[in-house]
C-alpha cells in the first residue's frame, strides 16, 4: 500500500514558510520501517484541492493532508474533503466535546462559556467533517483532526501535525510496520560518465524488476574528485543478484569503483 503526503498552503508555494512537514514525515514512516511514496504541494486553491483528493481517494493510498482544517476564511480542505468523498460536512459528536474543553480553558466563565460569541462559533466550526469521519486527537489544543477511509487530515502546524500523524499511524497501520523493509547496496564509480553506464543501467532494471536501479553525480572541486553513485534499493532478499551483476558489468566496462 502507498503512502502519500499532501501539503496545503499559499505560504509554503511563496515561500514565506519553509516546509517542515516532508523530511519530518519521512522519519516517522521510516522509524516504522515505512516509505513515502510520494508527495504533493497544493496551494489554497479549493478547486485544485478538491480535484486532488478525488483521485488520491479513489487510488486506495493511505494518505497524511497537512493543512487547511482551521475556520479562517482561506482554510478549504474540511468542505474540499466533504466534496471529495461526496459526503456533507457535519458536526462531530466527539470532536465538539475536544472542542468544548478547549472553549472552557479560555473562557472568562468556564462554567458558563458564551457559545454564541463569533470567536466560539468559528471554534465550533472546526469539529465539522465529512459525514462518517473519525477524529484524530490532537495534543496540543484539543482542536482533533480527522480520518475517512485511509486518508488522514490534520492541521498545518508541525507541533501539532506530527504527533497526530504518528498517533493515525500507530492506531491504524501498525500491521505495516517493518513488513517490507528497504535497503540498498552502492558503489561509488570513478572516471566514468553516466552515459557511458547507461546501456548496463538499462540492463540490470530490465533483468531485475523487483529492485530499483539509481545513479547519482557527485561533482567535486577538481574533475578527478567526480564520481557517479550507483546501486539498487529494495526488499533485502532481492538486492544481491541485482547488484552482483552491476559489479560484473562495470567491471566489463572497466570502471573504477569503490564502496563507500
Amino acid at each position: 500500500m502507498t503512502i502519500g503526503l499532501i501539503i496545503i498552503g499559499d505560504e509554503i508555494l511563496s515561500g514565506k514558510y519553509t516546509d517542515r512537514h516532508f523530511s519530518s514525515v519521512i522519519q516517522l514512516l521510516k522509524q516504522r520501517g515505512l516509505l513515502l511514496g510520494w508527495a504533493r504541494y497544493l496551494g489554497d486553491e479549493p478547486a485544485r484541492i478538491t480535484a486532488v483528493l478525488k483521485e488520491t481517494y479513489a487510488s486506495g493510498d493511505i494518505v497524511f493532508c497537512c493543512g487547511g482544517i482551521g475556520s479562517t476564511p482561506d482554510d478549504y480542505t474540511r468542505a474540499c474533503a466533504a466534496e471529495a468523498f461526496g459526503r456533507p460536512l457535519a458536526m462531530h459528536p466527539e470532536a465538539r466535546k475536544e472542542i468544548d474543553k478547549r472553549i472552557r480553558e479560555v473562557a472568562e466563565d468556564p462554567e458558563h462559556p458564551d457559545y454564541r460569541s463569533p470567536d466560539n462559533i468559528r471554534r465550533l466550526q472546526m469539529g465539522e467533517f465529512p459525514e462518517g469521519s473519525a477524529i484524530i486527537p490532537n495534543p496540543v489544543n484539543h482542536f482533533p483532526g480527522f480520518s475517512f477511509g485511509t486518508h488522514y487530515f490534520v492541521p498545518g502546524f508541525p507541533q501539532m501535525a506530527h504527533p497526530m500523524i504518528e498517533w493515525a499511524l500507530d492506531t491504524y497501520h501498525r500491521d505495516l510496520f517493518h513488513t517490507a523493509e528497504q535497503s540498498e547496496l552502492v558503489v561509488n564509480v570513478f572516471g566514468a560518465m553516466e552515459a557511458r553506464m547507461t546501456p548496463l543501467m538499462e540492463k540490470i532494471t530490465a533483468d531485475f524488476p523487483l529492485v530499483k536501479l539509481f545513479s547519482l553525480p557527485h561533482i567535486g572541486p577538481k574533475r578527478s574528485d567526480n564520481y557517479v553513485e550507483v546501486g539498487v534499493k529494495g526488499l533485502e532478499g532481492n538486492l544481491q543478484p541485482a547488484f552482483d551483476a552491476l559489479l560484473k558489468g562495470l567491471a566489463d566496462l572497466g570502471a573504477h569503483y569503490e564502496k563507500p
